[in-house]
């Protein structure tokens, strides 16, 4: 790899962990850069995976502080967290990953807006107020959870923010405990797809190793300095992120 492809994968990986550490969508540019630099897409989807699976240590110690608050919904969410993940990378060693890609944009825009706007959401399917915890809310995020670990193995693009909504949905209120069992969650569904991706031989080691040196710089920033802002101004963060996020895909996806 020549000087300046070392350090864009360096900077594309720590902009993507930090994205990642505050919201999700990291994937949407460390994956086009590695196909920038000539990755064939599979490789570089997995190349991408494995790089900020190792970078979200980094977030997760950025929010050690809150992982007492969250270890009941771990053991809720784990299971199923990892049994999507199987599933979904699976899915990706067997098709096109162009394929199960076209859904990315209206993923992310639905998950948007189910986060900007969940207490008025919570109200119409009569879940409560926040804070409380419902047993057909949990157990639908639980079911939703499962998808979107399908989803996170597959591909993994604004995971979080799909996440982060489905937490809100269920009644979670302090952003950064949200964060911190979302960066959880996260890295085992992509843990999961990494080794999948690392037995089936799809990983490019050098450039992964670059790409992981930049996440976790990255993920440890986002998730350090996000808990200095208020938490409304991180929900404000979150949903400009999705939103462009969305735009984005839309475009790559069936404009471009």
């Amino acid at each position: 790899m020549s000087l300046t492809e070392i350090l864009g994968l360096v900077f594309a990986a720590a902009a993507g962990g930090a994205i990642n550490a505050v919201a999700g969508g990291g994937t949407l540019l460390t994956f086009p850069t590695l196909l920038f630099f000539g990755t064939p897409s599979i490789v570089a989807n997995a190349t991408s995976t494995l790089a900020l699976m190792v970078g979200t240590s980094g977030s997760i110690y950025g929010y050690r502080q809150h992982l007492y608050a969250v270890r009941k919904w771990l053991r809720r969410f784990v299971p199923v967290s990892l049994l999507g993940s199987v599933v979904g990378s699976i899915l990706l060693t067997i098709t096109s990953a162009q394929t199960f890609s076209k859904l990315v944009p209206f993923l992310i825009l639905f998950a948007t807006v189910l986060f900007l706007a969940q207490g008025i959401f919570r109200k119409m399917v009569h879940i409560g107020t926040p804070g409380e915890h419902p047993p057909h809310a949990i157990w639908t995020a639980i079911l939703f959870q499962f998808f979107v670990a399908v989803y996170g193995g597959y591909f993994g693009a604004g995971i979080g923010i799909l996440m982060l909504a489905s937490l809100g949905y269920i009644g979670l209120t302090n952003i950064h405990e949200m964060n911190a069992l979302k960066s959880i969650l996260g890295s085992l569904i992509n843990l999961v797809a990494a080794v999948c991706f690392i037995f089936a031989g799809l990983i490019h080691w050098p450039k992964a190793g670059a790409m992981t040196m930049g996440a976790l710089i990255g993920y440890y920033l986002g998730a350090h300095f996000s808990q200095r802002i208020p938490q409304q101004r991180v929900r404000q963060l979150i949903t400009t992120i999705g939103f462009v996020l969305s735009a984005l895909t839309f475009y790559q996806q069936f404009v471009k």
